[in-house]
């Protein structure tokens, strides 16, 4: 696996954004002490990791060619159906968690199930599912914060091994198992060249409509995931939860070099696009910088690194 996140930071794609990230690192660095601390550096790793994991699940999407709008919503559902079989006094996690996780591949499985046979765009179909989902979720709590978790639950968005916060362990172990998945496997091969060329993919024989609704599951699954540390961080199943985390997910893939044309993307390089994000709000914060300001400048960069992809794209035409 080095040697796959090695290659991929040779590449102009990651490797752009491991130098811009190395540079933001100092330029924050000059501008508050408390930045590279251990303590915060924790902190941005622990902060960040929600969104690295859905960004990892919607990086097979996206390289497959699609897109994926209803993270959030997914998010949100699956930390409410978390929350509410994970109360103090009736909680079961070996229930509440693979149910979550279920709910969440249910709805990536609807997702890709549609977009294949219906042939109408992801953009559309996810669009209608986000609002879907969302609605679901607050028909479950009953429109209402779900609370009063168990501490076994709580644990998991909030307590540490070994001195490392639990979600900061989910995070690394996601990122191992979508490197080895992507750049090891025939599923991660052919998820590449159904983005690069639908057709000839089918032509030579790859199940092009399996592998679509494969990559959607993944998607939902992490998207559950994400939901089970995010309610268990807050203490909390909030209906309400993961508005926006989509579009944020979407742009650490698309900073990270990934093509939003498909075929072309790397877990290494999301990851270094979520950190990237992260440390921009973290210097942001430390800086005292205005939240307005934080979001003007946060939309500047996903608006360049689209223009950066697409001018990437076109020089290798």
């Amino acid at each position: 696996m080095i040697k796959e996140w090695k290659d991929d930071l040779l590449k102009s794609q990651s490797g752009g954004i491991f130098i811009a990230l190395l540079v933001i690192c100092f330029l924050i660095s000059t501008q508050t002490s408390r930045f590279l601390t251990e303590t915060n550096l924790m902190v941005i790793f622990n902060q960040v990791s929600v969104n690295a994991i859905l960004a990892f699940g919607v990086t097979f999407v996206i390289i497959s060619g699609g897109i994926d709008l209803s993270l959030g919503s997914m998010l949100a559902v699956a930390g409410v159906v978390a929350a509410s079989f994970s109360k103090s006094d009736t909680g079961n996690l070996w229930i509440s968690l693979p149910l979550a996780l279920l709910v969440g591949a249910l709805m990536g499985a609807i997702n890709g199930w549609i977009i294949v046979l219906s042939k109408v765009p992801p953009f559309i179909v996810t669009l209608g599912s986000m609002t879907i989902a969302r609605g679901l979720a607050l028909i479950i709590s009953d429109g209402r914060p779900v609370s009063d978790l168990s501490e076994s639950f709580n644990f998991i968005g909030n307590g540490d091994f070994l001195g490392i916060p639990i979600p900061i362990i989910f995070l690394l172990i996601t990122f191992l198992f979508c490197s080895i998945l992507l750049n090891k496997t025939v599923f991660g091969r052919y998820v590449k060249a159904i983005g690069g060329n639908e057709t000839a993919s089918f032509v030579s024989g790859i199940p092009v409509d399996r592998i679509k609704c494969w990559v959607y599951v993944l998607s939902g699954i992490f998207a559950a995931i994400g939901g089970i540390l995010l309610a268990a961080r807050i203490n909390t199943g909030q209906p309400n939860a993961g508005l926006g985390f989509e579009l944020d997910a979407i742009a650490a893939v698309i900073i990270g070099g990934t093509s939003t044309r498909g075929g072309k993307g790397s877990i290494i390089g999301t990851l270094l696009g979520v950190l990237f994000i992260g440390v921009i709000n973290n210097g942001l914060d430390l800086m005292n910088v205005s939240a307005y300001w934080q979001q003007v400048v946060m939309g500047g960069i996903i608006i360049l690194a689209v223009v950066i992809d697409r001018f990437y794209q076109n020089t290798k035409k």
